[in-house]
């Protein structure tokens, strides 16, 4: 056992501590053996050596995980804590940033999953980017096809997906076609809103350079010189799959994301993204990316639901063999 000090240069230690101290009990929890006492910007810590020297290694971590991006998560602490986050020399890089947002804010790609999107679309004209909710593959992808238009690379945005929840039979809800559509686009609407001004965002809609459309409007289309996101993809049948694909034009970059494990369809109708991610898998030019629940960037309870799920699911695939 032995006793050393850790002092914190160059950072705020309230920023690290968290108000009343809930990061630093956060960081404890993982160091349950070591005595651990902060007061001010230096860190008391008695225990084991080895211990002592993985807890200066995370610390060190955190501090270089603030000072990049200027904030903290009780999430961004645990995959920190568990090694979900890249190590060191990789953070500093500086390429996971996408596109700059609304007032110069950087939308970045914030976990190993979302960069390996970030790096894929890239090579592969088409991506699959498969994971449970909240899991920020919607929201990385659409900032992938805006910078793709900033940088003039492709010509518009295409945003789709199946509205499965009124059956792609929307003549019953009320309000003009705008109306009866918006609830279930409402989520890319968001999503842009983060990341292109008001005014422009208008310009872009009122002009088609960015359009916004259930997936039924898509059949019978060529989509040149496009970057097209389908989103909710677990939610198209075979025949609604194959008519997205067959869509594909010149110089363009699809991204199909879904969650596998929220199929909205009739009990007997098969997925057409599960179907995909075994028909494709062996085309070049194609990449399959599966995102889990540590690419969780919403509430920390998001994280342990889908865990608790998962865990149901084994349990009643166990008892049914």
């Amino acid at each position: 056992m032995i006793e050393t000090s850790l002092i914190l240069e160059n950072i705020d230690p309230r920023d690290l501590y968290g108000s009343n101290n809930r990061f630093l009990n956060i960081i404890k929890s993982f160091f349950p053996e070591l005595k651990i006492v902060a007061r001010g910007n230096e860190i008391k810590i008695n225990g084991e050596p080895q211990r002592i020297e993985q807890f200066q290694e995370k610390i060190d971590e955190i501090v270089l995980h603030l000072n990049k991006y200027n904030s903290l998560s009780v999430n961004q602490i645990e995959r920190i804590m568990k090694d979900e986050m890249l190590n060191p020399q990789n953070l500093e890089t500086g390429n996971d940033t996408i596109v700059f947002g609304v007032n110069g804010s950087p939308i970045k790609a914030r976990t190993q999953n979302q960069r390996l999107m970030l790096k894929s679309i890239e090579s592969n004209d088409m991506i699959f980017a498969i994971g449970p909710a909240g899991t920020g593959k919607t929201y990385t992808a659409v900032a992938l096809a805006v910078r793709a238009l900033k940088n003039k690379e492709i010509k518009r945005i295409i945003l789709t997906r199946p509205a499965v929840e009124a059956g792609e039979n929307l003549g019953f809800l009320p309000g003009d076609l705008k109306e009866k559509l918006d609830p279930y686009l409402q989520p890319l609407y968001d999503a842009l809103r983060d990341m292109i001004p008001p005014e422009r965002l208008s310009f872009y809609l009122e002009s088609g350079t960015i359009q916004i459309a259930p997936l039924a409007f898509m059949r019978g289309r060529t989509l040149d010189r496009a970057f097209v996101i389908l989103d909710e993809a677990q939610n198209t049948t075979h025949s609604q799959m194959k008519m997205f694909l067959t869509r594909m034009g010149a110089d363009a970059k699809f991204i199909v994301t879904g969650d596998a494990t929220q199929v909205d369809l009739p009990r007997k109708q098969g997925s057409g993204l599960t179907e995909a991610t075994r028909i494709l898998k062996n085309i070049k030019g194609i990449d399959f990316i599966y995102l889990n629940e540590e690419d969780v960037i919403r509430h920390r309870l998001v994280k342990d639901i889908i865990n608790a799920y998962e865990e149901k699911k084994n349990d009643e695939s166990t008892k049914g063999n």
